[in-house]
């Protein structure tokens, strides 16, 4: 087998100096043990954790999927193929997931790629049509698995778990720990590699209280984002229909908000997670739906509008700030009706915000939508140049890029987007017409 360790190159390209103790150790019991067991909190790294192991052992002569990453959702999944193409190897990576083309994953995977990444439900249809081999999987990664289990994934998991006959790996990564391990998988005695803290509350996460006077918490909501300093915030609730009114109340408030939940369809999730990523939108209103796997930047400020039933979506929600060595504060809005629950210290400070009034202000940028994508043959380096040359936008001007199959969204200036617009209406990129508009934001009363 050819042994590739981390090269300069690969932790260049991923703009880091060098590993931190998890992912050193991991690299070497991935690639020395059979069944492995990791265990890390949510911000430490896993991903390049499995990925670098996985890249040892792939060997360029195969020309089949030889390692396969089972994802709870979507977005997680999305994430690992970032970084694995952020690494800049030559092997090939492909996402699966339900609410993507069917037509485009069979496509990609006519051209097998090395590395398959994807949800059960997804996976367990292409190995039920046919449509990749899996008789050359050798190792098998099941990423943040408890929160498979804790979706219902069991059946799809077994399904395809027993279809991969040349197996020989099997790693199971997870944020939390005392998760007992289906039989399904196969997995025996593992290596178990423990990194989480015995209390996962990490130092640098300081928790406030605001206490609401309303039953209803919206004004106390209200006034905690307008103490905030117009800093970004993501603010959890237990529910569905709850983000949705919560994001339309504080856009009615003048406040840039949109909500994110598995409710919605996958374009619509990916758009707010984009507006919200580029600083398009300031507040993001989600359930628990984003407190993990999610490809956000690291966030100074959790809101807690609901407290959730479970002490671990607690600690995975407060896991998206004070990540690695930053700080961070998660804020708990409470109302004397609620019943107190036993994991919340009721003793932290109390936050006085009644005062705050003054509104953020308003985001930087807008998100601007192009009608083509990579299966255009369009990228980042083609946008950026159509935008400068006839869009007439400086350096400064534009902001984030991200690049879909058939889509693409370009963060551009507020106070620019209107005269890139009109010097653009009668332009081709790479000879062909797009359309080019400001991406609508996702919420259902207020329409900008």
């Amino acid at each position: 087998m050819n042994q590739k360790h981390p090269s300069n190159t690969i932790l260049r390209n991923l703009g880091i100096d060098s590993l931190n103790d998890m992912q050193v150790a991991a690299q070497e019991i991935i690639l020395n043990d059979n069944n492995v067991l990791l265990l890390s909190p949510t911000g430490s790294g896993k991903t390049l954790a499995f990925l670098l192991p996985i890249f040892e052992m792939l060997q360029a002569e195969i020309l089949s999927v030889q390692c396969l990453i089972l994802v709870p959702s979507r977005e997680l999944g999305l994430q690992i193929e970032q970084v694995w193409k952020k690494m800049g190897t030559a092997y090939k990576v492909n996402v699966c997931y339900g609410g993507h083309s069917m037509d485009t994953e069979i496509k990609n995977l006519s051209n097998p790629p090395a590395v398959l990444i994807g949800t059960p439900g997804r996976i367990a249809d292409h190995i039920d049509r046919g449509t990749f081999r899996t008789d050359k999987i050798q190792t098998l990664i099941l990423d943040e698995f408890d929160k498979s289990l804790q979706l219902g994934f069991h059946e799809q998991m077994s399904f395809i778990i027993g279809k991969l006959t040349k197996l020989n790996k099997r790693v199971l990564v997870s944020a939390t720990s005392d998760i007992e391990i289906p039989k399904y998988t196969r997995v025996v005695n593992p290596t178990i590699l423990d990194f989480i803290p015995e209390h996962q509350e990490s130092n640098s996460l300081s928790m406030k209280m605001v206490v609401s006077k309303e039953k209803d918490k919206l004004g106390s909501l209200f006034n905690l984002i307008c103490s905030l300093k117009s800093q970004s915030a993501l603010i959890f609730c237990n529910h569905r229909d709850a983000a949705e009114r919560i994001s339309d109340a504080l856009n009615e408030k003048g406040i840039y908000a949109t909500y994110y939940h598995g409710g919605m369809d996958q374009d619509e999730r990916e758009r707010a997670l984009i507006q919200f990523r580029n600083g398009s939108v300031s507040y993001l209103v989600t359930t628990d739906l984003a407190a993990r796997g999610l490809d956000i930047p690291e966030m100074k400020h959790v809101i807690h509008y609901h407290l959730p039933s479970k002490e671990d979506e607690f600690t995975h929600r407060n896991g998206r700030t004070a990540r690695m060595l930053a700080t961070g504060t998660a804020y708990i809005i409470v109302h004397d009706s609620e019943k107190q629950l036993d994991y919340i210290d009721y003793s932290m400070e109390v936050l006085k915000v009644d005062n705050a009034t003054a509104l953020p202000k308003p985001p930087e940028f807008q998100t601007v939508y192009i009608s083509g994508g990579k299966k255009n043959k369009l990228n980042k380096i083609d946008i950026v140049g159509f935008f400068s040359q006839k869009g007439k936008l400086e350096k400064g001007d534009l902001g984030l890029i991200e690049v879909k199959d058939f889509i693409s969204f370009a963060a551009v200036k507020y106070n620019k987007v209107k005269d890139l617009l009109q010097n653009i209406r009668d332009e081709k990129m790479k000879g062909k017409k797009f359309k080019i508009e400001v991406a609508r934001k996702v919420i259902k009363k207020v329409e900008e």
